[in-house]
């Protein structure tokens, strides 16, 4: 059967390394590359049989987009994540991934899930069937690395003033960056008119963390 070969999308080295180590002792399986962003991992052009994808990752990219871009190189991909954002794993799960595998799972349930995966075969988890069964109806707007920035300080609590100095804007192009973010939102039919509306926004599109319940 050979050797697997495993391509990696996932911008912490830590992450990298622990699955380097989980897969050491697994002879069928092998990360053969290791890149932060998809366009890097296909520049390399080498031959894969699957590649582990993180769904937030720095360069803003989405999740959509990547799985996309991956299938059009003949490539499939098994989403390696926290999990934690409901919304992005529907993406995904749209996109096409083979499954959806929690960074929390045990070492086992990982090399399990990619040497399935590796083979082409879907992988079934609690993740994976609560993105099939969720709500699909959250369209994507399309915002730029620069936008989800401005719309994730802003959101958070930070006045416009505020994240146009953290961000090395003026606030007018803050206040019109703002501005088009809404516009995006209201075309897709998700209001954001409000700080709040934004806020809401934010969080299902995974630029900021779900809210925790509060202490009981």
């Amino acid at each position: 059967m050979g050797v697997k070969r495993i391509g990696v999308v996932e911008d912490h080295s830590s992450v990298v390394l622990g699955l380097k180590a989980m897969l050491a002792d697994h002879p069928g399986l092998v990360v053969a590359a290791a890149t932060p962003t998809v366009a890097e991992l296909l520049a390399l052009r080498t031959e894969l049989d699957l590649v582990l994808l993180d769904l937030r990752l720095s360069d803003g990219s989405s999740p959509t987009s990547n799985v996309d871009e991956l299938r059009a190189a003949g490539l499939q991909a098994l989403v390696f994540t926290g999990a934690e954002n409901p919304y992005l794993v529907r993406l995904a799960a749209k996109a096409g991934v083979l499954g959806v595998v929690r960074k929390t799972e045990r070492t086992e349930v990982v090399v399990a899930a990619i040497a399935a995966a590796a083979d082409g075969r879907q992988v079934v988890t609690t993740e994976w069937a609560a993105a099939i069964d969720g709500d699909p109806g959250l369209p994507d707007v399309g915002l730029s690395p620069r936008q989800r920035d401005v719309l994730s300080l802003y959101a958070s609590g930070e006045k416009a003033d505020r994240v146009a100095r953290l961000t090395g804007l003026t606030p007018h192009t803050v206040n019109d960056y703002l501005a088009r973010i809404r516009a995006k939102y209201a075309d897709a039919g998700r209001p954001a008119g409000t700080k709040i509306e934004l806020y809401k926004r934010a969080v299902e599109d995974g630029l900021l963390p779900m809210p925790e319940a509060p202490e009981p």
